[in-house]
């Protein structure tokens, strides 16, 4: 496990102008921690600072807090799951159901091939002191939307192509993205579990309401 011992970078100081290079290194070494220990406690000022190879202090130039910098990391994370979402749903095509099959599957994918990032992005491993950091509730009340709303979008779309009979396609989403959620983390902490092959389809075709083609 990455630590405050770890050995300091020797970081080339930027030239003029390049101030926000700076804050995307910083955010990187989070990340780089995080993925390294899958631990979010890991991630303080000073690990930060040391694998950036800077001064902890110089870190409150571009973050006010511990919480902020996570606050950057989460985000860069489901920027990069909305990316992962939107690749999969284009390469689906036209067929709605394949779209939602694919966007499913694309979710399940992140969650496996990043799982100290998932965790603190939905797993509660992460949770900010809203009257004790920078972080406010609107920051944490907007996580996640974009890829929430690609569900519901693909959801619709089977709605409308006649291939899911769902009635309410916003609530049916977040249903969907709980299954997937749950889907996710207990394959992680129940990997010797004897899943049924098509799991992942019994789900997504149980909460999406997709109708028998």
């Amino acid at each position: 496990m990455a630590d405050d011992t770890a050995a300091t970078r020797v970081r080339v100081r930027n030239r003029r102008g390049e101030g926000d290079r700076l804050r995307l290194e910083i955010v990187a070494a989070a990340v780089e921690l995080l993925d390294e220990t899958g631990d979010e406690s890991a991630v303080t000022l000073r690990s930060v600072a040391r694998r950036v190879g800077i001064a902890a202090p110089s870190i409150y130039r571009h973050f006010p807090d511990q919480p902020a910098i996570m606050l950057a990391v989460v985000r860069n994370a489901f920027a990069e799951l909305d990316e992962q979402l939107r690749t999969a749903a284009h390469a689906a095509g036209d067929a709605p159901r394949e779209r939602l099959m694919d966007l499913c599957q694309s979710y399940l994918e992140f969650a496996q091939a990043h799982p100290g990032r998932y965790r603190t992005m939905f797993g509660g491993v992460w949770i900010p002191d809203l009257n004790d950091s920078s972080v406010t509730e609107e920051d944490m009340v907007t996580l996640g939307q974009s890829s929430l709303r690609q569900l519901a979008d693909a959801l619709a779309d089977c709605v409308t192509a006649g291939h899911a009979t769902s009635t309410d396609v916003s609530s049916d989403a977040v249903a969907l993205w709980l299954g997937l959620h749950g889907l996710a983390h207990q394959r992680v902490v129940a990997p010797s579990f004897p899943w049924p092959p098509d799991i992942t389809e019994r789900v997504i075709t149980a909460l999406a309401h997709l109708a028998d083609d």
